[in-house]
């Protein structure tokens, strides 16, 4: 009787496995497998630098003492002063893993950024002098081939298959120890970044280090899900936070640069800025969700289609936009010339769109804050819309569509309205131009900025003219 008990939970205790544990393998084993298609990136970079460096180290500010100040002591040429320029290698390590047996690797962009030589080392100590094939800095994803063949290559996985606390592993040469592993969980997924865009991160707590740049993410099947990219650190090592560059997504991007070098993206001209609680009671909404559109570029994709400031962008091609930062992926990772579907939000009522897709057309815009400047303080503004100003109660002021450098320092985010500058009451871009205009480097201006429900000054200085 005993005997037939346990029979009976054994075989529940095997109906209960859950599906996908059944190809999880021993970490032992995934690295004894896929470790071979890892490799060790090396690069060097020669830089121009006068001999005694700093201060005169510039190759055009040594120039202008020469012109200006020929005498000057410790100035080039001068008793103290430097020497003539001499370049100067300077050398970096990261990591790479092999896609192809001819000899792809795929690693990140800024691994390879501006190196005169990269070579690549196997784990079976061979070297290679590898030529970078194409980069692209808003993925940070880079191709490099060296000339060999029959090489170990990765096995890809689906990271859109990953769960929330699913374990993990990492290859690669953290500090330029070689074939380092380490393992954690899944942090998070669709994880969005400060300047990034294009990228929905896989979060981790995979011990991430300098060196472990492009390195491949593993789950427990032994696939690669993911490029290892960026970690959150106050000390320049790991603290626990780590992200990785979905695979498919870099593999999309790894085709293009393979057969044209360039990166063709989807453009639609909107600045958008996030819904929060209160913007989304205001218009009617049932909860925080989708892309609200502040300002339509003239003669973009988007005027054409007949979006309007105020609406809310719900869905994209038939996939939901919960956040504003989905949207630019989204639009980005999408084909020009295709024709998308729309769900906007409008005036209380689901509307249908359809746009066709403008290419991207300069490197420093994004694909949901197109058309945008930023303006002194680093910020990027757009005027408010009738519909808005109602919403806030606010018969002046100007929308916050981004924050950088001296803005985002001080505090100031997406979304806030700035009220005045020093007392000034700011009615419109210009106006806000016009009272910046007037405030010296490295001073302080008092901007009111309306949040929320409430008003706060915040101090912004100003770092450059």
């Amino acid at each position: 009787m005993m005997r037939n008990a346990l029979v009976t939970i054994a075989l529940v205790f095997a109906v209960s496995v859950p599906a996908w544990a059944k190809d999880v393998v021993d970490v032992a084993d995934l690295v004894e497998k896929q470790g071979p298609a890892v490799v060790n990136i090396s690069t060097t970079k020669m830089v121009k630098r006068g001999q005694e460096g700093m201060p005169f180290d510039d190759e055009a500010m040594q120039e202008f003492f020469r012109r200006f100040f020929p005498g000057m002591p410790g100035a080039p040429g001068q008793p103290g002063g430097p020497g003539p320029m001499q370049e100067i290698p300077t050398r970096g390590e990261g990591s790479g893993f092999i896609v192809s047996s001819d000899g792809y690797i795929l690693t990140n962009a800024h691994v390879v950024k501006g190196a005169d030589e990269v070579v690549v080392k196997l784990i079976d100590k061979r070297t290679f002098t590898a030529k970078v094939v194409g980069s692209d800095a808003r993925t940070d994803v880079a191709v490099i081939k060296i000339n060999a063949h029959n090489l170990p290559a990765v096995t890809l996985g689906d990271p859109t298959k990953l769960r929330v606390g699913e374990a993990v592993a990492a290859i690669g040469s953290p500090f330029g120890f070689e074939n380092s592993v380490t393992a954690g969980i899944v942090s998070a997924k669709g994880r969005s970044l400060p300047s990034e865009s294009y990228v929905p991160f896989i979060q981790t707590d995979v011990p991430i280090n300098p060196g472990n740049s492009g390195g491949p993410l593993f789950n427990m099947k032994g696939e690669v899900v993911g490029i290892n990219s960026q970690i959150y650190s106050r000390s320049g090592g790991y603290m626990g936070v780590s992200f990785a560059i979905p695979i498919d997504v870099a593999m999309e991007v790894a085709k293009q640069l393979e057969s044209g070098g360039k990166i063709s993206r989807g453009w639609l001209g909107v600045v958008i800025q996030e819904v929060t609680a209160d913007l989304a009671d205001s218009f009617g909404l049932d909860r925080p969700r989708g892309a609200l559109v502040s300002q339509v570029q003239e003669g973009s994709p988007a005027q054409k289609a007949g979006l309007h400031a105020a609406d809310v962008i719900l869905e994209f091609n038939g996939k939901a936009v919960e956040n504003s930062s989905d949207l630019p992926r989204m639009v980005g990772m999408a084909k020009p010339g295709t024709r998308i579907p729309l769900q906007v939000w409008r005036k209380g009522k689901v509307q249908q769109l359809s746009v066709v897709l403008g290419e991207l057309p300069a490197e420093n815009q994004r694909a949901g804050n197109d058309g945008k400047s930023i303006l002194r303080g680093g910020l990027s503004l757009s005027e408010l819309g009738a519909d808005q100003r109602r919403a806030l109660d606010l018969d002046h002021g100007v929308l916050v569509a981004d924050a950088t450098g001296d803005a985002a320092r001080a505090g100031i985010r997406t979304g806030d309205v700035i009220l005045a500058v020093n007392n000034t009451r700011i009615d419109s871009v210009a106006a806000y131009r016009k009272a910046m205009a007037a405030i010296p480097a490295g001073k302080s201006a008092a901007l009111l900025v309306r949040r929320g429900d409430g008003t706060l000054y915040i101090p912004l200085k100003i770092s450059g003219g």
